[in-house]
């Protein structure tokens, strides 16, 4: 360890990367989150986290080093905070900052799991609070996952972690932007940064403005302040005084007042622009569509259990990650099951077979006839297959597929934890049971296509492929391969994999990582609108119950090229890839909500001026390269509804022409929410403009 931080710090003193140097770093980090399973290793882990912070100081890089979620780290070392909430974070010496290194804005998806996702009005909530209490650093974990955000290959943690790593990020896993996540954390960050000459003055002066409400104060000067006030009830709304005004305050909100007299804006109060997530505009073609008209599907069945001359022997069931050190998700287990004629009746030996797994997954053949597949979850992944198999007179083979998805990579003793079949029982129909985790077993590592390479772009003209015009279908451990056309464009391409099982796929050699559709989540406990209000975390808003946990996955478009491209898949349970299809977004649907009382834009305030009362306003943006084509829907008076389902309220002006003017062949737009721009349809009543529109090329 000592040597590798070494060699890092001594590459960035290289390139003069530290701020000392000129450079951008400004923080240093060693350890991350051992705080969390320290007590596991006893005086070990205590001496440890010492001997680590000796050692980082040591190397003198003219930074602050810290450690994160580490309450023990020893001075210099600041510790810091990571998690959904910080705000009650205290650093372990009055002399360090208190840094929040890792703020979740979402969280990780496992296969057989919803997709969990965090509303943004927390989040600005979180952030806001860490800021009122004198917090001086945040950080998200994460902002922007494009390629970062997908897992290529297996480098998916595990496990059972997804090949996605969007973690619902305010940029998702394809580049785009996810709104209203950005805008609102957008207006956030500026409406914090307008308060940033106060922040840095003074540590904040504390006021109680009820039960679960209060005021924090930054004061330059004792009539020159910023503040945020705070309604940290998670479900009763409140109207509040300060400095003699007064402020309503939705529940689990922040708002921030530059000046300490006007809000520019409320974390619970989300005024950016939205987007309808489930009906994108996109292209998407299946791949009979997009191959050439002289290709179609071929395939290659692998052999079951034991293919080649490197196999070995044991007389005991082997630990799966020592065995393969990790060069291959799969390791062959087999062994022969001999059956007495004169110990059975009949043809066939009928009995109970219990394979017990550490983890992840297995399929489990006799006498190469597929008998079960059993598995885990990312939080258990161990198992316990049953079945009742038959067996033939004289010599019967069993043979199972282990499966990894994935190596653990947190909690205590991570490093050492295992995978791979533990215990193999079989036992009769009169209660007998016969352990045959200790006899003869011969081990291969690795499965058949990935020895002969069948995922490369050199073979995908080799006769093991073979071709017919019916393809096969729900089939284990069997290869696919076709060519295709890339979608027209330049964005970022996606492959729906929903019709098949479990396995691998590589577009020209690349894999784009590991897949599980027939994995469904629980049909139970999503919710159509997630209530940010209260502690979340992450098994608190979930979508897509009763789905898999992914289908679609991230092709960048640098590994495709004009003309024909390869698509390999490994399919380890059975599926059909006649129905898979590929996607591009060409467009998208936009939309904003914004009332005439609404905050401002955040950008609008100037802290060193007077203030003005700015009229709030409706802002539309599309994607760089992107316009707006279309207003699908624009309404000032009482519209109802909601983006992709706006409808007239009994107040409305019609206002299309208005919009259309100024957004219509515009990349970005603004319209005021005022009469004097708008009309008054109902004088004396509280308005809001409401405006759908389609961005496309």
């Amino acid at each position: 360890m000592q040597r590798f931080v070494a060699k890092i710090v001594y590459l960035m003193k290289g390139e003069n990367l530290f701020a000392s140097q000129g450079g951008p770093i400004i923080l240093a980090q060693v350890e991350n989150e051992y705080g969390n399973v320290e007590w596991a290793y006893g005086i070990g882990g205590q001496l440890y986290i010492k001997w680590a912070a000796e050692m980082a100081v040591s190397l003198n890089i003219t930074v602050p080093w810290v450690m994160c979620a580490q309450e023990d780290a020893p001075n210099p070392i600041i510790n810091t905070c990571n998690g959904f909430y910080c705000d009650g974070f205290m650093p372990n010496s009055l002399s360090k900052p208190t840094i929040w290194t890792e703020n979740y804005s979402g969280w990780f998806l496992s296969f057989g799991y919803a997709v969990p996702y965090r509303p943004v009005e927390d989040l600005a909530f979180a952030v806001a609070r860490f800021f009122e209490r004198g917090g001086t650093f945040q950080n998200y974990y994460m902002v922007h996952c494009y390629f970062g955000g997908t897992n290529f290959g297996r480098t998916a943690g595990g496990p059972l972690i997804a090949t996605s790593y969007d973690y619902d990020a305010p940029v998702d896993e394809y580049g785009f932007v996810r709104q209203p996540k950005w805008g609102h954390l957008r207006d956030l960050h500026i409406a914090i940064k307008n308060c940033e000459e106060y922040l840095v003055s003074a540590d904040p002066t504390r006021q109680s403005l009820g039960r679960n409400l209060e005021a924090h104060v930054y004061y330059k000067a004792p009539h020159d302040c910023a503040s945020f006030l705070a309604n940290y009830d998670s479900s009763l709304d409140a109207n509040v005084t300060f400095n003699g005004n007064s402020y309503f305050l939705p529940a689990w909100s922040v708002s921030i007042l530059p000046d300490c007299k006007n809000v520019i804006f409320n974390t619970a109060k989300v005024v950016s622009q939205k987007y309808i997530e489930d009906v994108a505009v996109s292209y998407a073609t299946s791949v009979s569509e997009l191959s050439s008209a002289s290709t179609s599907w071929s395939w290659y069945k692998e052999k079951v259990g034991i293919w080649g001359n490197n196999s070995f022997t044991a007389s005991r069931l082997l630990e799966q990650i020592n065995t393969t050190k990790d060069t291959s998700d799969f390791l062959w287990y087999t062994t022969s099951i001999n059956v007495n004629k004169s110990t059975s009746q009949g043809q066939e030996k009928e009995a109970f077979l219990v394979v017990e797994s550490l983890g992840h997954a297995a399929l489990v053949f006799v006498n190469k006839r597929l008998v079960g597949f059993g598995y885990g979850n990312h939080d258990d992944p161990s198992f316990v297959l049953s079945k009742k198999i038959s067996l033939n007179h004289g010599t019967n083979t069993l043979d199972a597929l282990s499966m990894m998805i994935g190596l653990q990579n947190y909690g205590p003793w991570f490093d050492i934890a295992g995978a791979g079949l533990f215990s193999v029982v079989l036992g009769d129909l009169s209660n007998g049971k016969e352990d045959i985790s200790s006899t003869e077993w011969t081990y291969q590592v690795g499965v058949e296509g990935e020895y002969l390479g069948l995922d490369n772009m050199s073979l995908s003209n080799s006769s093991l492929w073979t071709q017919g015009d019916s393809i096969p279908i729900n089939q284990s451990l069997i290869w696919y391969k076709t060519t295709f056309q890339a979608p027209k464009g330049s964005g970022p391409l996606s492959v729906n994999l929903a019709s098949m099982g479990k396995g691998q796929a590589w577009v020209n050699g690349q894999s784009i990582g590991r897949y599980w559709p027939a994995y469904i989540s629980p049909s139970t406990g999503c919710s159509k609108n997630c209530d940010y209000r209260g502690t979340y975390d992450a098994a608190k808003c979930l979508k897509y119950c009763g789905n898999p946990a992914q289908t679609l996955y991230h092709i960048p478009r640098s590994w495709v090229h004009p003309g024909g491209n390869l698509l390999v898949l490994h399919e380890e349970l059975g599926g059909d890839p006649s129905q898979i299809s590929f996607s591009t977004r060409t467009g998208q649907v936009v939309c904003s909500h914004v009332s005439e009382t609404d905050p401002p834009p955040a950008d609008s305030w100037k802290p060193k001026s007077s203030f003005v009362f700015q009229t709030p306003q409706v802002r539309l943006s599309c994607e760089q390269g992107w316009f707006i084509t279309k207003i699908v829907f624009a309404s000032f008076g009482n519209p109802t509804g909601h983006c992709g389902a706006f409808s007239l309220g009994s107040c409305h002006n019609d206002v299309l022409p208005i919009v259309q003017q100024a957004c219509t062949g515009q990349q970005q737009c603004s319209i005021p929410v005022s009469t004097s721009k708008l009309g008054d349809p109902c004088p004396g009543m509280l308005k809001s403009l409401a405006v759908e529109a389609l961005c496309s090329v």
